[in-house]
């Protein structure tokens, strides 16, 4: 992938005078309907940018790297290190209640770029405007507010990786709103886009795997099927009590015609997730978490091993134990965190014997965490999965530390 542009526009960047500010375009951005209560859906314009007196653009971005030690059954490959990930993004105000905004992932060291959001807003009132481009499917807390630095854990949620394809974005439009009413803070989305292909039931993995349509660059420029995948979520926020959401997306996944010619019958994948967030007022503990549901209609002519239910999800606890000032930083905060997950890649039971079917995955990821600033973190954590076959086997046991670090830039 070519990306001479935005090379020069950062070099251009380098000379210009600017600052690093938590609002987004500040002077030139649109307000906020609903002032700082912000939603999950607000995570993809709620970042730190850097604004230019000259230009107007602004640019942001994060990295995330790490250090691991892990080993399943007693066999390890010992120490490695990874740049999990570098993101850039930029923004523009370009009118009044007119925006932009791109964020573009460099993976792997930057042996994988993708597109992740591009996509221009027209508000035409707080509870109506339009969003058209490359989108991000409100599915879930996770896909959307997704960024390394806002986390306490080296890696994302199982449920959000192997059953959910995380960071999930396609090319459509849509409509979205919010709007604030005393304590309590209500929105909503919608959107029409190019959806999943038949690789969901038709790959490596062997299972049905959402995630497989993620390696799909075509569901950019055109559907598979042209059946578009709808996807909604509405959320209500409390100031005191927190956010619960409840979103979901289905479409037509396989090719069910070609020249004119029927294949086979319209096949669907529907997903269903709760997502909630509180903080506790008086201790300052923060619940984070969600639940998924999959349906995917497989035809009978796969074997029971690639399922038609699934569910999964996860639950952040992080407590933080001090705050003061350390080494130099004034609001230092360190944390005690732990996660809970769970995927279930195949829920019911074998048709010959009635027993439960397995293929399940299980993790528990306590760590500890260090903030000098809101926008970076220092984490340790140690993972424990146990990981079930379709036979519900004795598991496979996974653990090993796990250290990393996540900025904001």
């Amino acid at each position: 992938m070519r990306c001479w542009p935005l090379a020069v526009f950062l070099l251009s960047g380098a000379v210009a005078s600017g600052q690093i500010d938590s609002t987004l375009l500040r002077g030139r951005a649109t307000a906020d309907t609903s002032g700082n209560r912000s939603l999950n859906m607000d995570a993809v314009y709620r970042r730190p940018f850097l604004t230019f007196d000259q230009v107007p653009v602004s640019l942001g971005g994060y990295v995330e790297a790490k250090a691991q030690h892990i080993g399943t059954d007693g066999v390890s490959d010992g120490l490695s290190f990874a740049l999990q990930r570098m993101t850039l993004f930029m923004a523009s105000s370009i009118g009044p209640r007119l925006r932009f905004l791109t964020e573009v992932e460099l993976e792997e060291g930057g042996r994988e770029i993708a597109l992740e959001f591009a996509a221009l807003d027209l508000e035409l009132h707080p509870l109506f405007a339009l969003r058209g481009g490359v989108i991000m499917t409100p599915i879930g807390a996770f896909n959307q507010n997704h960024d390394g630095p806002k986390w306490e854990f080296t890696e994302r949620p199982l449920a959000a990786v192997r059953m959910l394809p995380a960071t999930w974005s396609n090319t459509g439009f849509g409509v979205h709103g919010k709007r604030s009413k005393g304590a309590w803070t209500y929105g909503y989305e919608a959107y029409l886009t190019n959806g999943f292909d038949a690789t969901i039931i038709s790959n490596a993995e062997g299972r049905t795997f959402l995630p497989a349509s993620r390696d799909n660059p075509d569901r950019f420029t055109e559907s598979a099927n042209g059946v578009p995948l709808v996807s909604a979520k509405a959320a209500v926020r409390h100031e005191r009590l927190g956010e619960v959401g409840i979103s979901t997306m289905g479409g037509v996944f396989n090719q069910f015609k070609a020249d004119g010619l029927t294949l086979d019958r319209r096949r669907r994948v529907d997903v269903v997730a709760i997502d909630f967030n509180t903080v506790s007022q008086r201790w300052g503990t923060s619940v984070l978490g969600e639940w998924a549901w999959v349906v995917v209609d497989v035809p009978a002519t796969y074997s029971q091993q690639f399922g038609t239910r699934q569910r999964g999800g996860f639950v952040d606890i992080v407590q933080p134990v001090l705050r003061r000032r350390v080494f130099g930083f004034n609001k230092a905060v360190l944390n005690l965190a732990l996660r809970l997950g769970h995927v279930d890649h195949n829920v019911g039971r074998f048709k010959e014997s009635g027993t439960v079917i397995g293929d399940e995955v299980l993790e528990i990821v306590p760590g500890l965490s260090f903030r000098p600033v809101p926008g970076t973190v220092i984490r340790l954590n140690y993972r424990i999965e146990r990981a079930y076959d379709l036979f519900r086997d004795p598991p496979a046991r996974t653990g090993g530390f796990q250290f990393g670090v996540a900025s904001y830039f």
